[in-house]
Formats: structure tokens, sequence, C-alpha cells
């Protein structure tokens, strides 16, 4: 990353599992950053070298505001933005999901992300006076496999995270942003008991050429690679972080 000016980092959703491991990662790269957090309070101000802990419902336009102007006012200019916040439902098929659900989850997982990549936009491009800056969107390997049996809802939203993705990175290319996506695999965090199946990643490992599950501070490495310079020519790009899968 460069040496020359502070980078200011947001990370939603930073306080537990893959966000944490990039807060606390970006941190010790010299990033001031910013662990947003929609509950758990205490576990957000507990991620090592996180500069503020700051609550915010990135479905909620209003609250997604209120973040990036309190990092404003806070840290400064926003350089850096890793869009990890997510939601997930247990476990069933398509036919016993109702229309509430499919909108919770593409309320946090697309809107929220498109949200927040908006007032990131807004505060890095060229166009509006900033100087740059890199967004890295966190999909899953459920956008490729879509979850059958298990939360089609959450790997559409995935899949439409990854074309997001693309489009954005084309969007603003010319304007000093770069916009990457990783989308992880079988990695050992607490979502799999969101879902209702805590040994997921046990269950479902052998599937992996690796024949295991991936820890999150794998997935923080990528995606530090993909915030810093030295993947200064890679945007509109996913990177797999999912043992050959």
């Amino acid at each position: 990353m460069p040496s020359s000016s502070p980078q200011v980092l947001i990370v939603t959703g930073g306080g537990r599992g893959i966000g944490a491991a990039t807060a606390r990662l970006a941190a010790q790269r010299g990033y001031a950053v910013c662990v947003n957090y929609l509950q758990d309070r205490a576990a957000a101000e507990k991620v090592p070298g996180a500069a503020i802990a700051v609550q915010a419902d990135i479905s909620v336009e209003a609250e997604v505001v209120a973040l990036f102007q309190e990092v404003d006012r806070r840290l400064g200019r926003v350089t850096a933005l890793v869009n990890n916040a997510a939601t997930l439902e247990h476990q069933m098929r398509l036919d016993a999901m109702d229309a509430a659900r499919w909108q919770r989850t593409f309320a946090t997982n697309v809107i929220g992300t498109a949200l927040c990549s908006r007032e990131a936009v807004r505060r890095m491009s060229t166009r509006f006076g900033g100087s740059g800056g890199s967004i890295v969107n966190l999909s899953s390997g459920a956008s490729k496999r879509g979850s059958p049996g298990e939360y089609i809802d959450y790997a559409a939203s995935k899949g439409a995270v990854d074309t997001l993705t693309i489009g954005l990175a084309k969007e603003v290319a010319e304007e000093g942003i770069r916009v990457n996506a990783v989308r992880p695999g079988f990695i050992y965090t607490e979502m799999h008991a969101k879902g209702g199946e805590p040994g997921r990643v046990d269950r479902v490992k052998a599937l992996a050429p690796m024949k295991r599950g991936g820890q999150p501070d794998e997935v923080a490495a990528a995606i530090l690679w993909l915030l810093s310079d030295e993947a200064s020519y890679v945007t509109g790009t996913i990177l797999d972080v999912s043992g050959g899968l």
C-alpha cells in the first residue's frame, strides 16, 4: 500500500469472521480502520488495531450515509472499502421460502453492498475530487454452486454481487477506483451456525480439491492484496479463495 498518505478503510460487518480478520490485518499494515457492526458493539470494539467501531445497518440508506459521514469526521476521506457484511438464513428449499426472506437477504447482501459502494465512489472518484481508492466485495462460492437445498436465496444474492463488481469496476476504472471481489469457499466462520449447521464446513470440505476448510485469515490476505498497490492493474476480477473448488 502507498506510504505517501494515510489509508482509511471501512470494513462492513467487521466484528467477527472474515471481516474481523481483514480489519486486524489491515490495521497491522497501517490502515486507519473503521469496523462497522450491526448489533455486537463489544465484538467490534475488540478487533485489534481498529481505530473506530461504528454501528449501522447497511440495508438502511440513511444509516449507510451516516456511517460514511462519521468516518469522514473522525478518520478522513475513505480510500478503501471492504463490503463484507452479509446475512444468511436457515437452510431450506425454495418451495419453503417466502418473499420476506428474499427481501431480507437481498436488502443486506445486494442493496447494502451497492449503497456502501455508492458512498465510497462519491469520496474516492476523481470525478468528485477524490484521489482514487479500492473496493473489495465479498462474494461466495455459493454464487457458482447455487446452494441447492440450503439457501439459493443467499447464492443468488452473491451472484448479484459478482455482477455488481464487474459492472462497477468498468464504470469507475477511469476515475482511479479499482473494484474487485473475493469469492471464499468453505471457511470456518460463525455464518454457518446462522444457517442452522455450525459444523457445515467439516461436512462439505472434502468437496474441495485441497480437502480442507479455509480460515478467515486466508481470505483476509487475499482481500488485502486486492486493496493494495500490488494489485494496481487488477479490477473487475473475482478471486476464488476456495481450496481449488
